[in-house]
């Protein structure tokens, strides 16, 4: 009896080691055929230069120039002016050419430039007092951005609210001092945005690599079903996210979508619940990556990182009134996700993009 016993139970951990051995996990919803050595095209890495560095820099003491009002000329080449504006094509205001209390500097070329029959943008500007109120015509490139615009002539009404001219600071020790936590001197400061772009650039190689293998295993999946309630519920949040968008712009949610999201509301349906479905349907295979390779976060760990969480949200200190808001198990699982997700990026092969990933 204990020899069959003893046979059984190696018959049983050989059978489970062959299903190891194929890569394939599995429960109600899905069947994971692939997870480790996905596939996902290269992603080229940024090495930060100087000229990196010191644009970085130049752009910070630019945000930090003093303004100083002018109000005893006219606008010139090199002010920032404050306007409001209304764009007409045919007499009628178009769709996006129209503001309040925008700032521009005059000879950036932020605006439409000039054609070989209409001055720039801009270039009106330039000779007007503040407060006048004037017209100016002007010709859309061609081509543009929007094939809609390309080459029409439009007209202009504008609002001449201020101008202003704006000093940019000097880099010194001293402005280092009043504008950083983390450096005293210039060569400090020069290291610190150096250390900020690395991050920055690590961030973004990690979360394009973290989308690609997402991708990679939902191709590698078979999916069985979906679990309706976690489907249902995603379906909800994503709903009522775009309604609250909605609302901003005082519209209902079926106006939003034809006039902003460009679509029909049937089509929006639909694709908020295939969005759903392959979230539902990643993270049922994430827990199973998770349980096989022991990836689940502690306890401690699940509470750190929700109140990594809160901070990021905005939730200061208040870290348990923000688990209250978007539930525990919701976060739980987002926090189990990024686990994978990590363990998924060091276990990928890059390759060479190939016109299968176009």
């Amino acid at each position: 009896m204990k020899k069959k016993f003893a046979a059984a139970v190696i018959a049983a951990a050989m059978a489970g080691s062959l299903v190891g051995c194929s890569g394939e996990l599995s429960n109600e919803y899905v069947t994971v055929k692939q997870y480790k050595g996905l596939e996902v095209p290269l992603v080229e890495t940024t090495e930060v230069t100087d000229d990196m560095v010191e644009q970085t820099i130049q752009s910070n003491l630019s945000a930090a120039a003093e303004r100083t009002e002018v109000t005893d000329r006219a606008a010139q080449t090199g002010d920032v002016v404050n306007i409001d504006y209304t764009g007409y094509l045919d007499g009628e205001a178009f769709e996006g050419g129209s503001a309040e209390g925008s700032d521009l500097e005059l000879g950036s070329g932020s605006f439409i430039g000039a054609t070989e029959d209409y001055a720039g943008f801009e270039d009106q500007i330039v000779g007007h007092q503040k407060g006048e109120e004037f017209d100016i015509t002007v010709q859309f490139p061609d081509p543009y951005t929007n094939p809609d615009m390309a080459g029409k002539v439009a007209d202009f009404h504008i609002v001449l609210n201020g101008i202003y001219t704006e000093t940019v600071p000097e880099l010194t020790d001293e402005w280092v001092q009043s504008n950083s936590t983390d450096s005293e001197s210039v060569d400090e400061y020069r290291e610190e945005i150096r250390g900020t772009l690395e991050d920055n650039y690590e961030a973004s190689v990690e979360s394009e690599l973290g989308a690609s293998v997402q991708s990679a295993l939902l191709e590698n999946l078979e999916i069985k079903s979906y679990p309706e309630d976690t489907v249902s519920e995603q379906v909800t949040q994503m709903t009522n996210y775009y309604t609250q968008i909605a609302g901003l712009y005082g519209m209902e949610l079926s106006e939003f979508v034809e006039s902003y999201l460009q679509t029909t509301e049937e089509d929006f349906n639909a694709q908020l619940e295939e969005g759903a479905q392959q979230s539902a349907a990643f993270d049922e295979a994430a827990k199973l990556i998770a349980e096989k390779e022991n990836l689940e976060p502690s306890e401690e760990e699940y509470q750190e990182a929700m109140a990594e969480y809160a901070e990021e949200a905005g939730a200061g200190d208040d870290v348990d009134a923000y688990i209250e808001q978007v539930g525990e198990d919701t976060l739980k699982m987002a926090i189990l996700r990024d686990a994978v997700t990590e363990y998924l990026v060091d276990e990928c092969i890059q390759v060479e993009p190939s016109d299968d990933y176009e």
